[in-house]
């Protein structure tokens, strides 16, 4: 693994503190027999993960200026959404995974029951910190950010991305692959900078070059996944490897190899970075993420 700039390890460690603390005063644990749903969402929530996708929300809203903590709010909203897929995923019904973060999943930890209402109370969640007038005073501005994410998150993105690997049967073509990553995996991260265009009134038709930026961005992440899901080790990935091939999935990998994924994710970070070349200086953060997202062992 190549060194992490320091400039990233710096915001990755920063926007991992500023999410934990904002969701455990956002959970606080009521004295009553909801208190094990809240502990739930605790568990999910705080203390795991890479916070990826706060740190493009909040890097992209550095391209305009917009206040960190309006920056971090949108984050929040997206990582609520991430952990509610992660949650769900892991179930039995999907996936049937026992271990994530390196620790038991929440169904494991906890009941599938629990699991369910946590994830769904996650996801609720995210809706609910968009539409307070903490994360912007215009309500245009709120409404643009709430459909967007609901659009990202439903059967248009990342759930119908994940009805599409359910049925997955084996005998795909990477076109097949790359639109259900697209979906499963793209869509959240497409939001994360279309939310920093809409908290900085920047009109649509100026979007495009941040939309090809995380519509390369996805995919090479989903590429190096797929490759630690291959060659990763568990200790280093806090979650079961070897899973792809064991499931008989189409993945990058099994459709191009080993050498020709690992090239092809590396020409994707290079033309996500591309994408970027009509900002300055601002934008250096996001350029250290593309690079990272191939060359992390997690």
């Amino acid at each position: 693994m190549a060194p992490v700039p320091v400039r990233l390890r710096e915001a990755l460690g920063e926007i991992a503190a500023d999410v934990d603390a904002a969701f455990d005063a956002l959970l606080p644990v009521p004295p009553d027999t909801r208190s094990r749903l809240y502990e739930a969402m605790r568990y999910a929530a705080i203390g795991g993960g890479k916070r990826m996708r706060p740190l493009l929300t909040v890097a992209g809203c550095g391209l305009f200026g917009v206040d960190r903590d309006r920056a971090l709010r949108a984050g929040l909203a997206v990582e609520c959404i991430h952990a509610y897929s992660l949650i769900h995923d892991d179930l039995p019904c999907m996936d049937d995974d026992d271990l994530r973060h390196g620790k038991p999943t929440l169904h494991r930890a906890f009941d599938e029951a629990t699991a369910v209402l946590a994830g769904d109370s996650l996801h609720a969640l995210a809706f609910e910190i968009l539409a307070e007038e903490a994360t912007h005073e215009d309500p245009f501005v709120r409404a643009e950010l709430i459909a967007e994410l609901a659009r990202a998150s439903g059967p248009a993105g990342m759930a119908g991305g994940q009805m599409m690997d359910l049925m997955a049967d084996g005998a795909g073509d990477i076109a097949s692959v790359t639109r259900l990553q697209q979906l499963k995996t793209g869509a959240l991260i497409g939001w994360c900078l279309d939310a920093a265009a809409i908290l900085g009134k920047v009109p649509s038709d100026r979007r495009a070059s941040l939309r090809g930026y995380a519509r390369d961005l996805g995919l090479a992440f989903q590429i190096a996944d797929d490759l630690l899901d291959a060659e990763g080790e568990e200790e280093r990935t806090g979650k079961r490897v070897g899973k792809d091939e064991a499931a008989g999935k189409d993945t990058f990998l099994s459709l191009l190899g080993t050498d020709r994924a690992r090239q092809q994710a590396q020409m994707l970070v290079d033309q996500a970075i591309a994408h970027l070349h009509g900002f300055g200086a601002e934008a250096d953060l996001l350029r250290d993420i593309a690079r990272f997202a191939v060359a992390r062992d997690h």
